[in-house]
């Protein structure tokens, strides 16, 4: 049970709701004001979710685990891979920054990067270690040609 609570995916939709509420019960008289912050966070989520999308097709492909909790069977590198080591992490960053920016939630701005210092601690960093105490060099060469986050 844990282990499905504690996902990235239900800490996006804990973020959200934070957003939402504030949003609408708290807009502190700030705004972005402007349709083309609409527009932006569209993209943003969309690209998001598509990002997240292709990297599990490529996890899938590789026959390997999706949940960070898991031991990986392989080393994806390929795909979206290329462009960085987390990019389903990266799009759910994504789907957050797009959120807020669609909500219209400007204070909720602070949340982006409180939720990448949470995927970074609470995932990213132990999922790292996992990944260079199994594939040594490998890893080792594929963190050093490929970013972390973008």
């Amino acid at each position: 049970m844990r282990k499905w609570i504690d996902t990235p995916p239900v800490w996006l939709l804990g973020f959200l709701c934070v957003a939402v509420w504030q949003a609408r019960w708290h807009p502190m008289g700030l705004s972005f004001g402007s349709v083309w912050a609409d527009l932006l966070g569209g993209l943003l989520v969309g690209g998001g979710v598509l990002l997240a999308a292709l990297a599990i097709t490529e996890l899938r492909r590789n026959r390997t685990s999706v949940l960070p909790h898991d031991e990986a069977a392989q080393l994806v590198t390929g795909g979206v891979f290329k462009l960085s080591r987390n990019p389903i992490y990266l799009g759910d960053a994504m789907i957050l920054l797009g959120a807020i920016l669609y909500l219209d939630a400007v204070p909720s701005l602070v949340l982006v990067p409180i939720f990448v210092w949470v995927l970074e601690k609470r995932f990213i960093e132990t999922e790292e270690a996992r990944l260079q105490r199994k594939f040594l060099a490998r890893y080792a060469k594929y963190s050093q040609q490929t970013r972390r986050w973008l």
